[in-house]
């Protein structure tokens, strides 16, 4: 029994040794942080232009990408030799954009604290909403906000009058039993200035800093901020929020200082419904405010495959980009025109690409029986020069082998960066079972966390031939790490007759695979598939079980693993969602394409 394999590829025996492709002309997409980023500056203060997507301090040591790490960096690297002391008075959230103030000198501290915690500062901020905003004379919005029992903001208008439950201002189901009030009290001054259809732009000044304000506020108003869904707003690319302006007396002279962030295009764009042609410089422009979002991923010194750019959740419908070294791959997963493909093709050579390859992915690409037809997948470059026919590419400082010019796939899937790094955390002294292995990437990430043994199994001995270089690659001895040719479903049932035992399986199969006797889907046969899976874990072992199938919703997978455990006769002690990385953002309004689940069984 076979099954034809999407990942096909030309490659067969061993390689001589493989290169690093340099990732050197791509760097200059991900600078530290660029000087159009910066507003104003002197002595006393610094202010810069946050982009949507990156955080104003990170919540751990481990991230590096937002604006507190990589502005104060950029201060060190200044030729001027600035000292990288920055004091944060100011907040803005991941998904807001706009000006960002920091003291620049610990002596300006004081007088900006009295500034912002005295609320003198006027902050203004502009908003495209949906829905008729229900607005009170005078345009102040008032509420209480309180969080829900699943972190959720709930803002409850306060009476503009008396009320039964007190005097006026004040909303009697706001008050705990004992009468002390569980909101906070929030008000925001709002303005319109312009209404398209049922889209408006408003004008925000906020008078109070409660969490979530203005997002809050104006849901609870009837008019979410379009890219909210978290408050109900509709799908958009990104929250269609701005910080606008921001006015307060300078600490060290005393006088006004009023920063100002020009409204970014896509506000114009969300408020009128239409975006902007996809022509190379548009294309362009769009591929390098992704990019800025990768920092995280990109200036990382050890990782130099990531995806560039995600499709709509990125603006770009129909369009991902991944970068391996300084070699661009483009994949359309629409029908776009010839035309609109050059321009992305130009778009992504200036980058700096040293050379761009194209995949196109139908809707079914995993039915393809030859996915390396030229119509699917040209061998050559589109744009620029051709990569080498194999290259090594770093992914936290594991090497694996790519092949760029060989079908639509390339030898690894970026999506599943961070899973792999799990399985190497998670890996020590473990008996490990990688199925449907591809090229054994995560049999690397397994055996380089300390496994006691790794078994990798695939149909194909292109991949698995695969398998045993990338192991190679990783200084990686085959004594303890088997490599199986072998039917998936096979393997699985003579494993348990065996009474194998193993304490992490790896569980990824394709969403459509064909043997000489049936057809696979994973929407119709994933459960029993994970019940096989599940019969040979050790007791307290693991199974990491992935889908990519787009009927797949995350809560449908969770049953299928519920159901499959059930099936199996084990029971479940703990099932955990994995998210995404962070270079595939989900279309707006849909989940992530890559579903993960990680299951502990009793």
């Amino acid at each position: 029994m076979s099954i034809d394999d999407p990942h096909e590829t030309s490659a067969e025996g061993a390689l001589p040794p493989l290169e690093r492709a340099p990732l050197a002309s791509l760097r200059a997409l991900f600078e530290t942080w660029p000087d159009e980023w910066i507003l104003y500056r002197d002595a006393d203060v610094i202010a810069v232009d946050k982009p949507v997507g990156i955080s104003t301090h990170a919540p751990d040591d481990d991230h590096e990408d937002d604006v507190f790490t990589r502005l104060s960096a950029r201060l060190v690297e200044a030729p001027d030799g600035e000292p990288p002391y920055l004091g944060i008075h100011q907040r803005l959230d991941r998904d807001t954009s706009g000006v960002l103030l920091f003291a620049r000198r610990k002596s300006a501290n004081p007088k900006l604290a009295v500034e912002f915690e005295g609320r003198r500062v006027t902050k203004t901020y502009l908003a495209v909403v949906e829905g008729k905003l229900r607005l009170p004379k005078g345009g102040l919005l008032r509420h209480t906000i309180e969080e829900d029992r699943d972190g959720r903001r709930i803002a409850r208008p306060i009476a503009e009058g008396p009320t039964r439950g007190g005097p006026a201002g004040r909303d009697p189901r706001a008050r705990g039993a004992k009468g002390s009030t569980r909101g906070k009290e929030a008000v925001t001054e709002v303005r319109l200035v312009q209404r398209e259809g049922d889209r408006s732009l408003v004008e925000l000044t906020p008078k109070t800093g409660r969490t979530h304000q203005l997002r809050v506020q104006l849901a609870a108003s009837g008019a979410p901020i379009v890219g909210d869904t978290l408050y109900g707003g509709a799908p958009a690319s990104r929250l269609m929020l701005h910080a606008r302006r921001l006015e307060l007396a300078h600490p060290g002279t005393g006088r006004p200082l009023a920063i100002e962030s020009p409204p970014p295009p896509a506000l114009d764009e969300a408020l009128r419904g239409t975006a902007a042609p996809l022509d190379a410089p548009g294309i362009e422009k769009k591929l390098r405010e992704a990019a800025a979002k990768r920092y995280g991923v990109a200036a990382r010194r050890d990782t130099d495959a990531f995806r560039l750019a995600n499709g709509a959740g990125d603006g770009l419908p129909g369009v991902a980009v991944d970068a391996y070294g300084d070699y661009l791959v483009v994949h359309f997963t629409e029908d776009l025109s010839e035309a609109t493909q050059a321009a992305v093709f130009d778009a992504a050579l200036a980058l700096g690409a040293a050379g761009v390859y194209v995949k196109h992915r139908p809707k079914h690409a995993s039915r393809i029986v030859d996915t390396r037809r030229e119509s699917f997948a040209p061998k050559e470059a589109v744009r620029g020069a051709n990569a080498p026919d194999a290259f090594l590419v770093f992914e936290r400082g594991i090497p694996f082998e790519v092949r760029l010019g060989d079908g639509l796939s390339t030898g690894i899937f970026l999506d599943q960066r961070d899973n792999r790094a799990l399985v190497r955390e998670l890996s020590s002294g473990l008996r490990v079972l990688n199925l449907f292995a591809y090229t054994g990437s995560f049999s690397v990430a397994a055996a380089l966390g300390g496994a006691a043994s790794t078994t990798t199994v695939d149909v194909s001995r292109t991949v698995t031939a695969w398998t045993e270089r990338n192991l190679a690659h990783a200084g990686v001895t085959a004594a303890k790490h088997v490599v199986i040719d072998a039917d998936c479903f096979s393997y699985l049932a003579e494993a348990a007759t065996r009474s194998e035992r193993f304490d992490l399986v790896v569980l990824d199969p394709p969403s459509f695979a064909t043997t000489k006797t049936s057809r696979f889907s994973a929407d119709g046969g994933y459960r029993a598939l994970a019940a096989l899976a599940f019969r040979i874990l050790a007791p307290g072992g693991k199974l990491l079980a992935c889908t990519n199938h787009q009927g797949i919703v995350m809560a449908k997978f969770r049953r299928f693993l519920h159901e499959a455990a059930r099936d199996a006769g084990v029971g479940v002690a703990q099932m955990k969602n994995l998210a995404p990385p962070e270079d595939f953002p989900p279309q707006p309004g849909f989940e992530p394409h890559l579903k993960s689940v990680l299951t502990r069984i009793d």
